[in-house]
């Protein structure tokens, strides 16, 4: 899936679209998809000069929005919005920086009507560099 296709999918939009390309999905249950990290991103401005490093809640948001992906891919779900509802036991385990291919996989592991649960774990060159639980609701 390219970015229109994402596009098509997903409300959000630059400055704010995590997501450049989508592997597959499986509408409601699952998404691999990538962020491709650039210098050019305005978060490396101030984070840090010195040593850029992209911060771990958009690593989060990238994660949210693959999931996103996922769940508004079911028909019933076409044109609403996904928000957070929460962000559980989230682990960092290395520095994500340009140059990265950031591997977004999630996997929506319970839904009750408009709220559910998506494990979401971001790689680079499959060695892990965030594991988190998210919590979403789905409102119009």
């Amino acid at each position: 899936m390219n970015i229109k296709e994402i596009q098509e999918i997903i409300p959000h939009r630059y400055p704010f679209l995590l997501v450049d390309f989508v592997e597959y999905v499986i509408p409601g249950e699952k998404v691999v998809a990538y962020k491709n990290v650039s210098i050019n991103e305005q978060h490396f401005i101030g984070h840090f000069p010195e040593e850029p490093v992209m911060p771990g809640v958009l690593i989060i948001e990238s994660l949210a929005q693959a999931g996103a992906i996922a769940i508004l891919s079911l028909e019933e779900n076409k044109g609403k919005i996904p928000y957070f509802a929460g962000i559980n036991k989230a682990r960092f385990r290395r520095k994500v920086v340009p140059g990265d291919r950031l591997k977004l996989e999630v996997d929506i592991i319970k839904m009750k009507g408009n709220i559910g649960v998506g494990k979401a774990i971001a790689k680079v060159e499959e060695e892990i560099a965030c594991e988190v639980e998210l919590m979403f609701a789905l409102g119009s």
